[in-house]
């Protein structure tokens, strides 16, 4: 059930999860000459799939919209409305995400967090909502997904993120 309702969250806040699995296929095809979109699709649903991961992308969501309509407590409502740089707590939680297949699930997502491709960089760049939490999370979906993929073939070079 929680699935559900986590991609239902994704899908209201403009994120479906093909477009996550597209980052994931440009991240792992360079190294997977067969590598198929269902594969990546399927890779970022079965992430979707943990607990830990439904959890924090609930409270991030949660928190963005909290922060869009003005609810959180000062300073941290000033903190979110400007993203400020140094906040670096979107950041931390969308780490717990990638650490479930580590550390290819971590340089993929600094990777993704810098360059900001396609649907990340398209929230981070939303000025008409706030989405400090989701595009890092989105990310570390991303970033997870992919090492994912990458765990299930060890004979594969895929320890340099781009």
């Amino acid at each position: 059930m929680s699935f559900e309702i986590a991609e239902a969250q994704l899908l209201r806040r403009g994120v479906r999860l093909e477009s996550i699995a597209e980052i994931v296929y440009a991240l792992q095809e360079p190294y997977h000459s067969d590598l198929k979109m269902k594969q990546c699709l399927d890779s970022v649903k079965a992430v979707l799939q943990k607990r830990e991961v439904q959890y924090t992308l609930f409270t991030g969501i949660a928190l963005d919209e909290l922060a869009e309509k003005k609810l959180l407590p000062q300073p941290l409502q000033s903190i979110l409305e400007a993203d400020e740089p140094l906040y670096g707590v979107d950041e931390t939680m969308a780490l717990g995400i990638t650490s479930v297949f580590g550390m290819i699930g971590l340089t993929s997502f600094g990777y993704l967090d810098k360059v900001k491709p396609e649907i990340i960089g398209d929230l981070n760049s939303q000025e008409q909502h706030i989405h400090v939490f989701l595009d890092d999370l989105v990310a570390g979906l991303a970033a997870a997904a992919s090492a994912r993929i990458a765990h299930k073939s060890p004979h594969v070079n895929t320890y340099s993120a781009n």
